[in-house]
């Protein structure tokens, strides 16, 4: 059911729907062999061919679609064998040939579904309208001189991914949901980097209100909105205008918007254009682009195991709670690092895989995530490495040192760079075992505090961590706390 929001006059309802731009990873552009890597100098990756000039033809990029018929066995769409390229005939100075090479009625991808988890706990399926191939447009530089605009041409030709879902959206949560599900699934599908601070995944957010029950709204597109963030903010920023402005006697322009960070509101660009406004028809350059099953089946057999998957894995073979485990495969980097670590403690302390994913799932999750934020850094310039990560946690679990000494241990690993051995060693930091030593303290205990030693034998079982306590001070916190208890409860039961 979908949420209402309240207006002076009664309830509306939202209907959200992203056009998902995502760049596809590629060595070359989609028609030219041109570069495509991030941050060359301005027109030093530009071809004859993606900078327009008279008689150049495009070639398309076996790559990209490779990369985007990958994506779409991701997204679980179907997938047609047959699809056609077609001119969008627009106008701009970052734009050479006077058009974009897209694709309109006849896509790469079609339909599919995408699964969301919110967070309440509940699932959604997301309709998948289509996935076309297209080039970018240039960069138009405003920054650069006083009186002049400068142009860019580097993106220009740069392969994308236009991913459209269905408008079945109702809640800004449930638009970043999707947004981050698909940069997840192009992520572990290798098919795009989802840098949104790159410009390599943008989002065209797509909102209109209605009463409960009627027809479709005027919707407006907000463009190129790069961050998951930005999207909740897009949609709740349109839900209330549109209210606003219908509730006041106004209508709803169907309109392109900018959204603006620094107030958190969208503004008017122009008027939204409709599909004939394109002038759209087939490139008459190119031929249609046809592959075989076999080559869809052969890209299928090659994927590798997505975020869904690997969640319900994690939870059944390991053992690790949802939530670590939802986690873990957030970002494909993290699952990464968990799985990697995992086999590397699995070969040091020699215990089943099984007994050691939750151990090791709740120091990712917990220590080293932590610890990461607050240095505000991702898990792939992580100070610690797999190897040391995975000497830290044999340590606890052969008893060389105790949980509260592995913490100590970790934050002079994250300020050292040393391995978590030499510390423990250099500072005299092992756990004390010797049932003879102990025995030894809990006996001095016990006599230096008779009356607490009463108090406990007269019902005050709630003592019993008093005297652990006084162990663990006694011995710095090196004691092994399950040979404590081994060896306090006959003493004090006695």
């Amino acid at each position: 059911m979908s949420k209402l929001y309240p207006g002076a006059t009664g309830n509306w309802e939202a209907v959200i729907g992203l056009e998902v731009h995502a760049q596809v990873i590629s060595e070359s552009k989609l028609f030219s062999g041109s570069a495509t890597a991030f941050g060359a100098e301005p027109n030093t990756q530009v071809s004859f061919v993606c900078s327009a000039q008279p008689g150049m033809l495009p070639v398309i990029n076996q790559e990209c679609v490779r990369q985007a018929v990958r994506t779409g066995l991701a997204m679980g769409c179907q997938i047609n064998l047959r699809s056609v390229f077609d001119r969008k005939n627009y106008f701009y100075a970052d734009l050479p040939q006077g058009y974009q090479i897209s694709q309109f009625k006849d896509p790469i991808v079609g339909e599919g579904i995408v699964n969301i988890e919110l967070e309440d706990g509940s699932n959604k399926d997301i309709g998948v309208e289509r996935l076309h191939l297209e080039q970018d447009a240039g960069k138009s530089m405003h920054d650069q001189h006083p009186t002049m605009t400068y142009v860019d041409l580097n993106r220009s030709g740069v392969a994308l991914m236009e991913i459209v879902s269905k408008p079945e959206m109702s809640t800004p949560e449930e638009a970043a949901e999707y947004f981050k599900k698909i940069r997840s699934l192009v992520r572990y599908a290798g098919t795009c980097d989802g840098n949104m601070d790159q410009g390599s995944m943008r989002a065209d957010v797509n909102v209109s209100v209605r009463r409960p029950g009627e027809e479709l709204g005027t919707r407006t597109e907000t463009k190129n909105v790069n961050s998951i963030r930005y999207v909740m903010q897009v949609v709740e920023s349109e839900i209330r205008r549109q209210i606003d402005v219908i509730e006041d006697g106004g209508r709803i322009n169907q309109e392109t918007r900018l959204f603006e960070v620094a107030t958190g509101t969208t503004r008017t660009m122009r008027s939204k254009e409709e599909a004939h406004d394109y002038r759209y028809f087939p490139d008459p350059d190119l031929l249609p682009l046809e592959f075989s099953q076999q080559f869809v089946d052969d890209l299928a057999k090659d994927m590798p195991e997505l975020s869904d998957a690997k969640k319900k894995r994690f939870i059944s073979d390991l053992h690790i709670t949802p939530y670590n485990a939802g986690v873990l495969v957030a970002e494909k980097e993290s699952a990464d690092y968990f799985e990697a670590l995992l086999s590397a403690t699995v070969e040091k302390s020699e215990k089943p895989t099984s007994e050691l994913g939750s151990l090791v799932s709740n120091w990712v999750t917990g220590d080293l995530f932590g610890a990461l934020n607050k240095l505000g850094i991702g898990i792939t310039s992580s100070p610690v490495s797999i190897s040391h990560a995975a000497e830290l946690l044999s340590l606890q679990i052969d008893g060389t040192i105790s949980g509260r000494i592995a913490k100590e241990v970790f934050e002079n690993m994250l300020e050292s760079g040393k391995s978590p051995e030499i510390i423990v060693e250099e500072k005299g930091l092992k756990q004390v075992s010797d049932t003879g030593e102990i025995e030894a303290m809990i006996d001095e205990i016990l006599a230096n505090n008779v009356d607490k030693v009463e108090e406990y034998r007269g019902g005050k079982s709630k003592l019993f961590g008093f005297f652990v306590g006084q162990v663990m001070q006694k011995t710095q916190g090196k004691a092994n706390p399950q040979v404590v208890n081994q060896l306090l409860k006959p003493k004090l039961d006695d």
